[in-house]
């Protein structure tokens, strides 16, 4: 059995470094690691997981955006946050609720989806 600790980082293709920097380090305000490796692979901390933003072409892959649902953001309310996306222009799907968790789905400029996600029912002990 492998002794995973926990995930290092999760690779977010991007084709413009610029914007995704703007994005992820601006409009959703993660914090930049300052010891990220290059102008082509830009680390940001999300206080639990790395979210590593790259340019495909420059590590030998074509690009493809990730799956929906990939990345969700655990925020402490979804209404609150959808509202702040939108104020700085980001189209923000309906909020759902699927009776243990609100929802809201957007993307950030290469069409990665990402989830906006508080879930408000207990888990059940067992």
């Amino acid at each position: 059995m492998l002794d995973v600790q926990r995930v290092d980082y999760i690779r977010v293709p991007v084709r413009d470094m610029e914007k995704a920097n703007h994005f992820y380090g601006e409009v959703l305000g993660l914090k930049r690691n300052p010891n990220s490796p290059g102008d082509d692979w830009v680390e940001y901390e999300t206080g639990n997981v790395t979210l590593a933003v790259m340019t495909p072409h420059t590590h030998d892959f074509e690009f493809t955006p990730l799956p929906p649902g990939t990345i969700a953001l655990r925020v402490p309310d979804v209404a609150e946050a959808k509202e702040k996306l939108e104020a700085a222009g980001v189209e923000v799907n309906d909020m759902w609720d699927s009776g243990v968790c609100h929802g809201a789905g957007f993307s950030d400029p290469d069409g990665n989806r990402i989830l906006l996600h508080h879930r408000y029912k207990p888990y059940e002990q067992s």
